[in-house]
């Protein structure tokens, strides 16, 4: 027996965000967890530029990455997990880890790029937490 999926069913129910966007990094698809994730609902989001979501400081370079990828089809970061600083509504830096899959046209044109994105704030101040203790109790030593 096959079950058929509902797409849109499917998206809005998983916890990690699934944000897609255009060839020009314009957002057309905005789930529940991208809500819950960037503080932007989905009105607020659909039809904005991924800047919305990108720190002022790494926007030229997202920006002509992403560019390059869509000349080219393909991207690097295809089969890798990256995490990378975002920003929330408030303002607030995030730190979110995701994946990335190319969307082509019937003539293997790229047409934009979904992405998969984890809110991993919490692990990442752990980890920096960690590193500087670790570092604090390494200076005590050496004393």
């Amino acid at each position: 027996m096959t079950t058929k999926i509902n797409f849109e069913e499917l998206v809005h129910g998983l916890g990690d965000a699934v944000v897609i966007s255009d060839a020009t990094g314009i957002i057309s698809y905005w789930n529940r967890a991208a809500e819950r994730i960037f503080g932007f609902t989905q009105a607020e989001a659909l039809g904005q530029s991924l800047d919305l979501i990108i720190p002022e400081r790494l926007r030229k370079r997202h920006n002509d990455g992403y560019e390059q990828s869509m000349k080219t089809g393909t991207t690097r970061y295809g089969s890798q997990l990256l995490t990378v600083p975002a920003l929330h509504k408030s303002g607030q830096p995030l730190s979110i880890a995701f994946s990335v899959s190319m969307l082509f046209d019937e003539n293997q044109n790229a047409t934009g790029v979904a992405a998969v994105i984890r809110d991993d704030t919490a692990r990442f101040t752990e980890d920096r937490n960690q590193r500087k203790r670790i570092m604090e109790l390494e200076s005590k030593l050496s004393l």
